[in-house]
């Protein structure tokens, strides 16, 4: 299930990057005393009593520029505004109330998203007063802040969990599988869609970087409705020259947090790079069921079992998700695209299985007679029995004496038995222990 989204917002230079860095508890986003500095959407995960949500930090908005980036950035915070089911519109008490403030504010009313407005750099007592001119905004309540000394922003954060259940009310309709297209630039992601849909709804080029944006698109496949998202190429940080501009590689991470599954895409022609690790592993750290296309393999040099050479390496490269299938295909000729949707719907009924705890357990007990479990000094880890938590990815909980003596190499080797003996195709496994006692 897809996390609620907080997007903060405002002009530039109000100190939204201090906040966001302040709410995620890391230092992500570059905060810099310069109008401008953060030009694009920068996502992060967050937690707040017991709640996680993403937080999606924007460029400064100028509604009226002619100056480009500032256009841009107003765009990139507009999609950002879009796509939020919670706004905190952070404004600057120090220079008070302006009138692109108002223009903010009108852009937000227009939204479905629930508003919170914060007055930032309020860190005195005696500056308090400085926050009652902005409820002339008229979005509700100022919630006065400092996020660069911490003050406030409990109180700011409660307010934005209690208004989660009321956007999720709002989102309630059954949405489409989602479906993220992610890779490298120039891959062939846009024209893969293109080919699944069998029309120009994306636009094709072959020059790097032409999809700026993830660009969602709906279709019908058998009896059931899928949303396919293509996105920006992950770019390597070194290719991206300005300093500030290699944090854009984050519209793909949204794109992959809200996705059901992920079509990891490799270039044929070219060998796999760090940057198509990092991609599976934004991928595996999310726990998407995923499937790994390789295209362009009309036009790939070819000897004996090029094939088989190939998809030994990519499980051998990427053997952190080697649950993947593996499929060669042209986007362009359409050869072996039909294949694609197929794997697909087996992969996401992989991710939405569940085991019995009976068959479970009847797992547990033939895998802890073939391999015992590890030992620290006189004791010995021993495993009670195992439930299923959970699906979409499926999820198992082992209830055990001590979660101590479990080593990483125990875990390792009941993942693969479970793998042997349950398939998972395509699909992440979560495996999670909990001593005696323990609250699921």
């Amino acid at each position: 299930m897809a996390l609620p989204i907080v997007a903060i917002v405002g002009r530039p230079n109000v100190g939204k990057s201090t906040l966001f860095n302040k709410i995620v508890q890391r230092r992500i986003s570059i905060v810099e005393d310069t109008p401008g500095v953060t030009r694009d959407r920068i996502y992060g995960r967050a937690e707040w009593l017991g709640q996680e949500f993403s937080v999606i930090d924007t460029g400064g908005i100028e509604p009226r520029t002619d100056d480009e980036m500032l256009k841009s950035m107003r765009r990139q915070a507009q999609l950002a505004i879009d796509t939020a089911d919670v706004i905190i519109l952070i404004a600057d008490a120090k220079s008070g109330l302006t009138a692109n403030d108002f223009e903010i504010a009108e852009m937000i009313r227009k939204t479905r998203a629930h508003c919170i407005l914060a007055v930032n750099k309020l860190d005195g007592i005696e500056k308090q007063n400085l926050v009652y001119e902005f409820y002339n905004l008229g979005i509700g309540e100022p919630f006065a802040i400092s996020a660069e000394h911490g003050l406030g922003i409990g109180e700011l954060l409660d307010e934005v969990v209690s208004r989660f259940d009321k956007a999720a009310e709002a989102g309630d309709a059954e949405h489409p599988c989602r479906i993220a297209v992610v890779g490298r630039p120039n891959v062939g992601k846009s024209t893969l869609i293109n080919s699944l849909i069998g029309q120009e709804r994306v636009i094709v080029s072959n020059v790097p970087g032409t999809t700026r944006d993830a660009i969602d698109t709906d279709f019908v496949y058998g009896d059931k409705k899928y949303t396919l998202v293509d996105t920006a190429g992950l770019r390597r940080k070194s290719k991206i020259y300005d300093n500030v501009e290699h944090y854009s590689a984050v519209r793909s991470v949204r794109a992959i947090e809200q996705s059901d599954l992920c079509i990891l895409m490799l270039d044929a022609t070219q060998e796999i790079g760090d940057q198509d690790l990092k991609v599976a592993g934004l991928i595996e750290d999310r726990a998407k069921a995923v499937i790994i296309v390789v295209n362009k393999w009309d036009v790939a040099e070819k000897e004996t079992m090029t094939m088989k050479k190939m998809t030994d390496e990519i499980k051998r490269r990427f053997h952190f998700i080697d649950y993947a299938p593996v499929l060669f295909i042209s986007a362009l000729t359409k050869s072996r695209t039909e294949k694609i949707m197929p794997q697909i719907e087996l992969a996401l009924k992989e991710y939405e299985k569940k085991i019995s705890t009976g068959l479970l357990n009847e797992f547990i007990a033939d895998a802890l007679l073939a391999h015992q479990p590890p030992s620290k000094g006189s004791r010995k880890l021993k495993i009670y029995y195992g439930t299923q938590t959970g699906s979409c990815p499926p999820t198992f909980t082992f209830f055990v004496n001590d979660v101590k003596l479990l080593v990483t190499s125990y875990r390792k080797y009941l993942l693969n038995r479970m793998r042997q003996a349950f398939t998972f195709t395509g699909s992440p496994i979560v495996l999670l222990f909990k001593s005696r006692g323990e609250k699921l």
